[in-house]
């Protein structure tokens, strides 16, 4: 007997589907896009079977488009997740989140007596390491890991 696979999640005629979210981040991100203030159709789903990383989060968000800064702004959170943009229920463009080389205004500094935890100033950190996700602070220099950064 043939095992018939169905969608789990029902499909959408436009907007974005957020796909190989870590199941620990999926409720994060959600928060982070203002989900909860959303009027259109949004499925948040956790804890599906991947073939690529296990367990993972899904999120479809109807008449939902993000920009590439917007895309960037979750790659801080969770490097590696797929947005897929839908139209007429078919995918017409994928793209994946990735660190930018550098992050404006993104991540709070660490560093208590960084200059922008103490002036009306907005942040900037480098990504010195993409594939270990370490970020430095331009003004005072601190590293930090993207696992331990808080948002902006």
């Amino acid at each position: 007997m043939e095992k018939r696979k169905d969608l789990q999640v029902a499909a959408i005629e436009n907007g974005t589907v957020i796909d190989h979210i870590p199941v620990d981040k999926t409720f994060v991100v959600a928060s982070l896009l203002d989900l909860d203030k959303c009027t259109d159709q949004v499925t948040i789903g956790n804890n599906f079977e991947s073939e690529k990383i296990g367990r993972k989060g899904i999120i479809k968000i109807a008449n939902r488009f993000f920009s590439n800064e917007e895309i960037s702004r979750l790659a801080a959170v969770c490097p590696n997740i797929r947005f897929c943009l839908i139209k007429d229920y078919d995918i017409v463009e994928k793209k994946v989140a990735t660190l930018p080389d550098v992050l404006h205004n993104v991540v709070r500094c660490q560093n208590p007596v960084c200059i922008t935890n103490n002036e009306p100033m907005k942040t900037v950190f480098y990504v010195t390491d993409k594939a270990n996700g370490t970020l430095k602070c331009r003004y005072c220099g601190k590293e930090q890991h993207i696992e331990n950064i808080k948002l902006i």
